[in-house]
């Protein structure tokens, strides 16, 4: 008997994380078993997604030398993406696009392009969603959650690690990011330790580096086709291609863990990781 995308299995992913609870933090490189991935991902029963959307709200423009390290300082463009895994029932959001002001901060005084339009399809996508997660905490995939005037509506469907509201409390990346203790109290919270099951065909890879609480999202299709959501592990294709980071994370903290995600690739590189559709 199939059983459908509902709370009932939220919940079970929930018990399964807490089951699964955080023990001290190893000092070992970051690496990920994609047969672990594949199986926790097939642990949820019920049929798998059907595609996975996506949708580009802005663009940064940064040259591709500050994207890739080594690479010329020619001209290059970072699409702000948010995605919908779409099941037969319901969907999925895989980050949460963000407003005008947020983007502007990261502009820095530069003019860069943002289309009030998809960033409305993304706020229209988080309501009619069955859940939302983020890959990190960063504002360009998290402020259209935390700064949403419907948060209240989205906040008991957003499921985020401890790690990621422990940095939006304590280290936000604009302090508009930082959550009151009621909008906090109302976010759905998770722990795990490498790999946690999520719903049917989903699963939560835990990948520190770019920020504390930075996680990928693995989606396997009823097609067939394996989905690897990386967030900001590398904001260029030419980074996962060279396994090389940006110049900018060299030396820093965290550093070490997006070479070893770089460096690892668990799945095998697609020419099209996403289906073109719209949420």
């Amino acid at each position: 008997m199939t059983k459908s995308l509902n709370l009932s299995l939220l919940l079970l992913a929930l018990c399964m994380a807490s089951a699964q609870a955080l023990a001290a933090e190893s000092s070992a490189p970051w690496s990920a078993d994609i047969d672990q991935v594949r199986q926790a991902a097939a642990m949820i029963p019920g049929p798998r997604p059907l595609r996975v959307n996506v949708i580009k709200f802005a663009e940064s423009r940064r040259p591709k030398n500050f994207a890739v390290k080594g690479l010329p300082a020619e001209p290059s463009v970072q699409a702000r993406t948010a995605y919908q895994i779409v099941y037969a029932d319901g969907t999925v959001m895989v980050d949460t696009g963000m407003d005008l002001a947020t983007h502007q901060f990261f502009g820095r005084g530069v003019e860069e392009p943002y289309f009030p339009d998809q960033a409305a399809r993304v706020a229209h996508a988080l309501r009619s969603a069955r859940a939302i997660l983020v890959t990190h905490e960063h504002g360009d995939h998290i402020a259209g959650l935390m700064r949403s005037e419907s948060f209240n509506e989205l906040a008991p469907k957003a499921v985020l690690t401890h790690l990621q509201l422990q940095t939006l409390q304590n280290e936000p990346q604009i302090p508009e990011l930082r959550p009151s203790p009621e909008m906090a109290a109302r976010l759905r919270l998770i722990d795990y330790s490498d790999t946690m099951a999520f719903a049917p065909g989903m699963a939560l890879i835990k990948a520190p580096g770019h920020t504390p609480g930075s996680q990928m999202i693995y989606v396997a299709l009823q097609s067939g086709k394996e989905l690897l959501l990386a967030g900001d592990v590398a904001w260029h294709m030419d980074g996962v291609r060279l396994m090389q980071g940006r110049a900018l994370d060299q030396g820093a903290a965290g550093a070490d863990g997006c070479r070893a995600q770089l460096a690892q690739r668990p799945l095998p590189q697609r020419k099209e990781p996403v289906d073109r559709h719209q949420p």
